[in-house]
């Protein structure tokens, strides 16, 4: 089989359920496919695995076919990522184009949409008679973080794939395989928030160990003050705005491949423009990520000071580890972060 002796789905993690669906799948694919799951849980991997599996099958060159599509370099397979907030209305207007177009080299072609979930009503309704009746040559696989009501109709168009945040262990080991000792991997892996994109930067965060005993310590600092309150949110978002450094690296590595193909091709067609774009939404991802650990983090002071009897009022604390899952979901609805913090650590009583 193909799909198999190529191991094009080496590099999805932790999805095993998801793989199995899209193997089959790719043997008789259907014209729409839609990825759910958080960020770094592998979806976008997995969308051009199952890409080059489609296209693989009837390709008269299977290797090449799928080495080309897994570098993103193949002709007939379209990635498309939005240069705005969400998908413009000129990007709308080139997928649906772009669809109706036929195949460069088979007799099949692939878009894959993603971030899918920032668009709103008015976009989804331009595309959904594209995403549910395309010509028959062309296959869509959209990703999304969530399907928001905005969302829901053009989720009933498609066959809807699940991806879960990857467990504990699965990233650890993933984390060693690749080269890291057991202690950074676990450490990494506990504040991964179940993303292996965010594991694999802080295997190499310096600073991971002190952040996550400056969150666990933060309930303990807690005097019912205003004052205190306004000091621990600042520090709270100083963690969280140093720990977005840990991306620098690695962005100045992308940035300099990107400079070495300017002075190898030119300027013109470079993507300089879409990379400092990503770069940007990393960042604020990366720093989101980052609080939804450290308030992950607190809980578990909490819940360990109930669990161990060192709690002065154990149902205060178990409506602490409420409270703060409360704000986790807040946080993904993008609210003013500082109000947030406040409101959250006046809310919650001192260990």
């Amino acid at each position: 089989m193909v799909v198999a002796d190529l191991q094009v789905w080496k590099g999805v993690v932790g999805q095993q359920r998801a793989v199995e669906r899209l193997r089959q799948a790719a043997l008789d694919p259907v014209h729409a496919y839609l990825f759910v799951g958080p960020p770094g849980s592998t979806k976008d991997i997995a969308a051009r695995a199952f890409a080059a599996a489609v296209m693989a099958i009837t390709a008269a060159d299977p290797d090449r076919t799928v080495r080309l599509v897994l570098a993103g370099e193949h002709p007939d397979v379209t990635e498309v990522r939005r240069v705005g907030a969400a998908l413009s209305k000129e990007q709308i207007t080139d997928i649906v184009r772009a669809a109706s177009l036929a195949p460069v080299e088979g007799d099949r072609k692939v878009m894959i949409l993603d971030e899918f979930h920032l668009l709103g009503a008015q976009g989804a309704a331009r595309l959904l008679k594209t995403l549910e009746e395309p010509p028959a040559s062309t296959m869509f696989i959209v990703l999304a973080d969530q399907v928001d009501t905005d969302l829901v109709t053009i989720a009933s168009r498609c066959v809807r794939i699940e991806f879960s945040p990857i467990d504990h262990a699965v990233i650890r080991d993933t984390l060693i395989g690749e080269g890291h000792s057991a202690d950074v991997a676990d450490g990494a892996a506990a504040g991964s928030a179940g993303s292996i994109d965010r594991a694999r930067v802080l295997v190499g965060d310096e600073g991971l160990s002190r952040r996550r005993a400056a969150f666990a310590g933060v309930p303990s600092r807690l005097d019912g003050t205003g004052r205190t309150v306004v000091d621990l949110a600042d520090e709270i978002t100083a963690l969280a705005d140093a720990a977005a450094g840990s991306l620098t690296p690695v962005h100045a590595a992308e940035i300099a491949a990107l400079e070495d193909h300017v002075a190898a091709v030119g300027e013109r067609g470079s993507g300089r423009k879409t990379l400092e774009d990503r770069h940007k939404r990393e960042v604020r991802r990366y720093r989101t990520d980052e609080l939804r650990s450290g308030l992950a983090t607190m809980a578990g002071a909490y819940r360990d000071a109930v669990v161990n009897g060192t709690a002065a009022r154990p149902e205060a604390a178990t409506r602490a580890v409420s409270r703060l899952h409360v704000a986790l979901e807040a946080l993904e609805r993008n609210p003013n972060e500082s109000l947030l913090l406040q409101s959250l650590l006046l809310d919650l009583p001192a260990l």
